[in-house]
This record gives structure tokens, C-alpha cells and sequence, in this order.
């Protein structure tokens, strides 16, 4: 597994755990390593099959616990008696799942624009990608993400078809989750052929979650059950993490909630400097 580790050891250690499923820590590290390493003892990885870690073989058994269980045996080979978790997106289900699991491992968790049932974010991106279909000039895609937003799908069909659609928008399926204001990225650490390698690696990681199907199943549930202070950062026009999480969230006795405005669903790369300062004060703190 690809692991990154920056600053001292002997300060507070945070883990970091990246959406998708199979994006990579990359963008992240990129924009928040040097910042946060300043205070804490950062780690980041790629998720097991993803972007930089070994791919995935098809004779290799693998769900979704084994992400869980990754980040609880990095944990142990690190030496690290206990950790922040801060999960963007996909990996801030995988944030409540460790936290649940292994809530002694664990002294806080970040979730950043997170998804905790599939369904719900599903539908909300297919409302969001109704909207671009439509500035696009093209009613009829428009009106087929409505439709499947206001269906009685299942969650993998919701999200399979939204994928489908996604994948239509091409270069235009950003405007999905960002607003205008990202903050550019510099790729060329690796050449265009690495990138296509680990996008190959990436896809068999999703297949392979897909399949399984746990993660389509909703762990809302869970939330009440967290027994570590928690703190959920939003972005204003993030259509992820849809108001019916919002509302499960508020239902938590120790749980914090800030909104980023101007900012859609990469807080710690479309307002970099403020997101640094949110996540510092919250895990500094005592709340």
C-alpha cells in the first residue's frame, strides 16, 4: 500500500483517507501536506489497489472491510497509539466505519464532504449533473437524471447510472462538484503513462467494491453510535453530502459543523488556507 508520511513523530498523528472510491491521496497531500505537517504527524495513503499501491489481482479477496482493517494494521506498524482520521468523501465512510469498529484507535474524525449512504448522494449528483446536462443544451439527459433522481432505484443502480451519465459529461462532469475558484495541481510527478496505469489499477479497485456491494448499504446508523467528538466540514455547493446527511448528522451529541463557502466538494483543495485552519483548530482543540 502507498503511504506518505510528513512531519514529526512525535507530534499528534492524523491519518488522511481519500474518496472514490479509488481516487488517491495525491491532490490532498499536494495541498495540505507542508500546511498541516507543521503541527501533526501526517499520514496519507492510497487505498489497497488504488493509483500508487499494488494492484488488486483477480484471485486476491477484497471488500470494503479490508480498508477498515488497512488502516488499523498501518496504525500498529507505525507505532501510533492513536490518531486523528479526517475522510473526504468515500473515505469519510470508511472514516465511520474504523471509528466504529476501533474507536480506541481513534482521538478524532474529520469528515470532509463525506457520503454515509449512497442513495441519497446518488440522487443529489444526478440532480446536480441534470442542471449541467441542461447549460449544455441537452434537455433530454437532463430530464433522464431527473427522472432516476426521483426513482425507486436501489443504491448500486442509482449510482451505476449515475457513473453511466457521469461518464457522458466527459471534462464537463467537474463542474459537477467544484465551483470555479480550484486551485491548480501539478501532475508531472508522474508521466501521462503512470497515470493512465494507476486510473487501470483505480478501476478494478471500484469494480471489485461494486460487486461486493457493501458499500452500497447505508451506515447512517452508525452516527449515533460515535463515541469520538467529530467534526463535519461542508462545502456550500457540494452536492455529496445532500441535506438528509446534514439532518442525520445534527442528530449527534458530539459532533461540530462548519460550512465553507464559495466551495464545492474539495475544501482542502478549492480553499486550501482556510481549510488548513479549520481542521488545526478542530483537532488542537479540546472539543
Amino acid at each position: 500500500m502507498h503511504v506518505e508520511i510528513f512531519g514529526n513523530q512525535q507530534l499528534s498523528a492524523v491519518l488522511f483517507l481519500h474518496g472514490g472510491p479509488g481516487e488517491s491521496c495525491y491532490e490532498f497531500v499536494y495541498h495540505q501536506a507542508k500546511r498541516l505537517s507543521e503541527i501533526f504527524h501526517l499520514v496519507a495513503i492510497d487505498q489497497r489497489g488504488v493509483c500508487r499501491s499494488e494492484e488488486i489481482n483477480s484471485t486476491e479477496e477484497f471488500g470494503l472491510r479490508d480498508l477498515v482493517e488497512d488502516c488499523e494494521e498501518l496504525r500498529t506498524q507505525l507505532g501510533i497509539n492513536k490518531w486523528a482520521v479526517i475522510g473526504h468523501s468515500f473515505g469519510g465512510y470508511v472514516s465511520l466505519l474504523y471509528a466504529s469498529a476501533y474507536p480506541d484507535s481513534i482521538t478524532k474524525v474529520i469528515f470532509e464532504c463525506p457520503t454515509f449512504d449512497f442513495s441519497w448522494t446518488s440522487k443529489s449528483l444526478l440532480r446536480r449533473a441534470s442542471s449541467v446536462f441542461l447549460s449544455l443544451g441537452d434537455p433530454n439527459k437532463s430530464a433522464e437524471c431527473n427522472s432516476l433522481a426521483t426513482s425507486d432505484l436501489q443504491s448500486k443502480e442509482l449510482f451505476d447510472q449515475y457513473l453511466r451519465l457521469g461518464e457522458e459529461l466527459g471534462e464537463k462532469k467537474a463542474e459537477i462538484y467544484r465551483v470555479n475558484n480550484l486551485t491548480s495541481i501539478d501532475y508531472s510527478a508522474y508521466t501521462d503513462e503512470e497515470w493512465e496505469l494507476f486510473a487501470d489499477r483505480t478501476e478494478i479497485h471500484l469494480n471489485r467494491l461494486r460487486e461486493e456491494g457493501r458499500m452500497f448499504e447505508s451506515i447512517v446508523p452508525l452516527l449515533t453510535t460515535l463515541s469520538v467528538p467529530s467534526m463535519l466540514i461542508l462545502g456550500e455547493a457540494d452536492p455529496v453530502t445532500c441535506d438528509s446527511h446534514i439532518q442525520a448528522y445534527d442528530q449527534i451529541s458530539n459532533g461540530n459543523k462548519i460550512m465553507v463557502d464559495n466551495c464545492g466538494h474539495t475544501p482542502h483543495a478549492e480553499r486550501p488556507d482556510l481549510y488548513g485552519l479549520i481542521v488545526s483548530t478542530f483537532l488542537l482543540s479540546d472539543k
